[in-house]
């Protein structure tokens, strides 16, 4: 099991940046793929990004590409989260993830979950 913290939440206004940040407890963080998911008010959990254990390959949903980026600091067993150009539909609780996966964009595939940040996008 990975215990995961995620950090970097808060308030911002539309069209800025914020970089969420989730550390990982595990001994060999390069052996896990990392996702990061979101959760608006009224709507179930999504997936927004994942990058493979090699750091290799990574997907992004159609609704961030080009606006996020996910990446991974091994020797600090973190995987970041940079969201430039946010938008209102941008809110959201923001969750890591840990699969043993070498990548995936399915929530079932990741056993171990963050606790989740808050991200306000004000418009």
């Amino acid at each position: 099991q990975v215990q995961l913290v995620e950090s970097g939440g808060g308030l911002v206004q539309a069209g800025g940046s914020l970089r969420l940040s989730c550390a990982a407890s595990v001994r060999t963080f390069s052996n896990y793929a990392m996702g990061w998911f979101r959760q608006a008010p009224g709507k179930e959990r999504e997936f927004v990004t994942a990058i493979s254990w090699s750091g290799g390959s990574s997907y992004y949903a159609d609704s961030v590409k080009g606006r996020f980026t996910i990446s991974t600091d091994n020797a600090k067993n973190t995987v970041y989260l940079q969201m430039n150009s946010l938008k209102s539909e941008d809110t959201a609780v923001y969750y890591c993830a840990a699969s043993t996966l070498y990548i995936s964009r399915r929530e079932a595939d990741f056993g171990s979950w963050g606790q989740g940040t808050q991200v306000t996008v004000s418009s």
